[in-house]
């Protein structure tokens, strides 16, 4: 079980794994193994599009540079495509969303993971993503610039 960063913004609060790195859009990625890197996605972006009906992860095996598609997310206000934030190959998805795609939003850091990635270069693609400090100042900003719209 990770530590968190929490913070409350108006009537909501997010949590934040510190044991992970982010992109500003929300995706995290966490090393599985030393061939790995999971990914998923932040409370903060689970709350802000609401009830997840569908999870769509690209195959094992499919092949991706950074800013390809991996994943969509079907919710009850939006679809959202997830850009990979590294280059690599799938090589799992979350099998358990098919039938239980509310795990996203009920665990978004453990059992709402989306997909495994081989990278293709970790040490270079990690450098250019978020601490989990980094990100909850992003995070903030972000609802913060909502609730002022």
């Amino acid at each position: 079980m990770p530590d968190y960063l929490q913070t409350t913004i108006d009537k909501f609060t997010f949590r934040i794994a510190k044991d992970r790195l982010y992109t500003s859009d929300g995706v995290w990625l966490l090393p599985a193994s030393a061939q790995r890197v999971r990914l998923g996605v932040s409370d903060f972006f689970q709350q802000h599009n609401g009830d997840v009906a569908f999870v769509n992860v690209k195959a094992p095996g499919t092949s991706l540079g950074a800013g390809d598609e991996f994943a969509d997310i079907e919710t009850m206000k939006v679809t959202v495509g997830l850009p990979s934030p590294i280059a690599g190959t799938i090589v799992e998805v979350n099998r358990g969303l098919e039938l239980r795609p509310e795990n996203v939003n009920q665990d978004p850091y453990e059992t709402g993971w989306l997909a495994d990635i081989e990278p293709r270069d970790w040490q270079a693609d990690k450098t250019k993503l978020l601490d989990a400090s980094a990100y909850l100042s992003v995070m903030q900003a972000q609802a913060e610039e909502e609730l002022r719209s």
